[in-house]
């Protein structure tokens, strides 16, 4: 230390020093308070960049697994309606069998024949999710598409192309005219043997019916196994950026306290230098004794 008063110099460098830890001090309390390590861009900003693209693409990813468990909540609705209608229709090949007996009355057959077909046709028309028609409507033959992923990474579901109406017949183009023989089935067509109004065209016609049923719900077995891969994708996606933001925007609390502890005490300790320091030019005044 020169012999200087006017300008103590080394007490301001302990100054500096007491407010760089000082400093310290008050950012590890400031991030164990809020639990973030970037309090400001400026701490990271580098860090802050990424960490916020990274929040954007989990806002993306989030969103296509809520549209993952939409379009599977949507054809866990189609494969209920299409059960049903294969059930009706197991009851239709059964009502068949009974009119190839002579012996029972076809008139009550055909009525009962024509009450299950009335019953496939409304389950068709009013098969809905969401107000959205799912086995009849021009959106059901041209297929559903949902966003599974980042912008532009889709996955069209089509189970019901064969099974739409887009001539708006009143039920589902494709099988509509194997389904008009039942509808419009008599005691007459079931006397028959032969040819196409009769028992072996509706035969023919309901296994029409049949595969047509069937192909849709397989289509939908194959659908929702696909959304179950991408949904574990999503999942794991979205874990993994999550955890990337969390090492680059959250705090470590141990430590934290480890540098606010340390922080503290050189603070006291350059707070005692300071003082010494501060006083230490009253030594020249021994000069003038």
């Amino acid at each position: 230390m020169g012999f200087r008063i006017n300008t103590n110099i080394d007490a301001l460098k302990a100054y500096y020093q007491l407010a760089r830890v000082n400093k310290e001090a008050t950012q590890a309390q400031l991030r164990m308070s809020s639990g973030k390590k970037i309090l400001h861009v400026a701490d990271d900003t580098s860090g802050f960049n990424v960490g916020t693209s990274l929040k954007g693409k989990i806002s993306v990813m989030k969103a296509a697994q809520n549209n993952v468990a939409a379009a599977k909540d949507m054809m866990a609705t189609a494969e209920g309606a299409l059960i049903g209608i294969n059930d009706l229709l197991v009851s239709i090949e059964g009502k068949i069998s009974d009119a190839t007996n002579p012996t029972n009355d076809r008139t009550a057959i055909a009525n009962d024949i024509k009450a299950l077909a009335k019953e496939i046709q409304n389950t068709l028309i009013s098969s809905k999710y969401n107000d959205t028609k799912l086995l009849n409507g021009s959106v059901a033959g041209a297929g559903f598409v949902f966003q599974v992923g980042e912008a532009g990474d889709t996955i069209k579901i089509d189970f019901a192309t064969s099974l739409a109406s887009t001539g708006g017949g009143g039920y589902a183009d494709g099988i509509s005219a194997s389904l008009s023989s039942f509808v419009n089935v008599s005691a007459s067509t079931l006397e028959c043997t032969t040819g196409a109004s009769s028992i072996q065209g509706l035969q023919t016609a309901l296994a029409s019916l049949k595969a047509a049923v069937v192909e849709a719900l397989g289509d939908i077995g194959n659908y929702t196994q696909r959304l179950n891969v991408r949904e574990e994708t999503l999942n794991v996606a979205i874990t993994n950026a999550t955890s990337s933001v969390s090492r680059l925007f959250d705090a470590d609390m141990a430590m934290e306290q480890l540098k606010a502890t340390r922080a503290q005490i050189l603070g006291q300790a350059a707070t005692a230098m300071l003082s010494q320091l501060n006083m230490a030019p009253q030594q020249v005044l021994q000069l003038f004794q």
